[in-house]
């Protein structure tokens, strides 16, 4: 049977079961007979939340199925309210045997959601992955839940035309650069109503697409705000990032309405030549193939650092795919299935098809370049890395007074006391740090040992 996408109604039930009824009497016979052949499948069901390779998953399950004729997986793509759902199908005890994980994991493994895969790896797949599991990401107590996959590499992206015509020779090494040069494209610019900067500030995401790669590839602490070394967050990291990017908006260089500004339309203003530069990961040269076809030169660079010094890694987000649910009555055989979708036969297709790019160096190393025009420049690189897990404290509502984003946004368009908010914003999410961990929601301690600098090659095969 062929992979079925449930998008189902009431109505379209009631609609099917009129038909049923209705069938001429003189099938019924081969309908029981393939009734008979249908009920003796191993029925699967698998959820997932990505939409961007729905045609290339389906194929996948197609290809499994014929293989395995005695195994029939049902996907369902969810759009919204995924976690939700996920929770409500376990209370309801209809969960998935198969499911896309989310950055709710640790939660999800304390409420009794997920099967240890500890069991069902096989020594070399134990061998494969070992070197990209994080805690808190991928395992808790050290138990391995899911294994990772794909990453978002992280870039600064930019029109080389805009650059060359304000006399720029390349991107920007350090932040002071990135101000100077998104200033010198505006006064560049005018005739055509260009800017040097833009951010999708809008987007709760919007100012830590920008400050993460900055930020990880700056410093050997930690990222997220987050210090390894002291087990504390520390935002006070971010204070240079914050004031390069108040300054942009003081000097005019920065796209009017960036405070507002979502990531499609962003993009849809740098096809038509509008921005000098932004920040944002490995989708886009697929954003610029179909979605925003642009005539402009365009390309990408690993970011600029505070000082121009690289003492860190690019943080490639990255750490949860695929989870077997603990209430499945077809374990062995969701297994099966998982363990083939992780193989490098399926994630070298995967990612030579240009649906994302691998984190596992073994089939980076092997996969052909995807056919799609700038995607040379987000390949794994000896400076990108996976970070430990930052601990979950935003979560519950245990962070009280403004959200960081609100913090952020509002000084980089309004100005205030920096040093003030960000040590009040310390003070307020160590607080939640102490609530996580009295709630048994995280482990993470303090690792004077951390050095991000280590991370530096680890995605890519030696």
């Amino acid at each position: 049977m062929s992979v079925r996408r449930r998008f189902v109604s009431g109505m379209i039930l009631l609609l099917a079961g009129v038909l049923a009824a209705c069938s001429p009497a003189g099938n019924s016979g081969d309908s029981k007979a393939n009734a008979g052949a249908e009920d003796m499948k191993t029925k699967l069901t698998y959820w997932t939340i990505d939409r961007h390779d729905t045609d290339f998953i389906e194929q996948k399950i197609k290809e499994y199925e014929e293989s395995n004729p005695d195994v029939e997986i049902e996907m369902k793509v969810m759009a919204e309210n995924y976690e939700q759902s996920v929770e409500i199908a376990f209370a309801s005890n209809q969960a998935p045997d198969i499911f896309r994980i989310t950055g709710k994991m640790p939660i999800w493994v304390e409420r009794g959601y997920l099967e240890p895969f500890d069991d069902y790896l096989s020594p070399e797949m134990k061998e494969n992955f070992k070197n990209v599991l994080i805690e808190e990401k991928n395992m808790v107590d050290g138990k391995i839940y899911t294994l990772p996959s794909t990453g978002q590499f992280w870039r600064l992206i930019y029109n080389v035309d805009l650059f060359e015509q304000a006399g720029i020779d390349g991107p920007p090494a350090t932040i002071a650069e990135m101000v100077e040069d998104a200033k010198k494209i505006t006064e560049a610019g005018k005739d055509i109503g260009a800017y040097g900067f833009a951010g999708n500030f809008k987007s709760a995401s919007g100012f830590e697409r920008i400050a993460y790669p900055i930020v990880s590839l700056s410093t050997n602490t930690g990222n997220e705000g987050f210090n390894f070394q002291t087990g504390q967050f520390d935002f006070t990291v971010y204070k240079e990032v914050l004031q390069a990017l108040h300054q942009i908006k003081a000097d005019g260089s920065m796209l009017p309405g960036s405070e507002s500004l979502d990531i499609d339309p962003l993009r849809a203003q740098f096809a038509q030549g509008k921005i000098g530069m932004y920040f944002n990961h490995s989708a886009e040269p697929s954003v610029y193939k179909t979605q925003f076809p642009t005539d402009i030169r365009w390309a990408a660079a690993m970011p600029p650092t505070i000082d121009g010094q690289q003492n860190g890694a690019v943080q490639v987000l990255a750490g949860s795919y695929l989870a077997l649910s603990r209430n499945s009555e077809h374990k062995e055989e969701a297994w099966k299935f998982i363990e083939w979708m992780y193989s490098d036969e399926v994630r070298i297709a995967y990612q030579e098809g240009g649906y994302g790019i691998s984190v596992i160096p073994s089939v980076s190393a092997k996969a052909k370049a995807p056919d799609i025009a700038g995607i040379e420049n987000f390949l794994p690189t000896s400076l990108d890395g996976i970070y430990p897990a930052t601990p979950l404290v935003a979560t519950e509502g245990r962070v009280e007074g403004a959200k960081k984003v609100d913090v952020f946004n509002k000084f980089i368009f309004d100005g205030q006391n920096l040093d003030k908010v960000l040590s009040d914003l310390n003070a307020r999410y160590n607080a939640a740090l102490e609530k996580a961990k009295a709630a048994g929601d995280t482990t993470i301690e303090a690792d004077s040992g951390f050095n991000a600098a280590n991370l530096q090659g680890s995605l890519v095969e030696k």
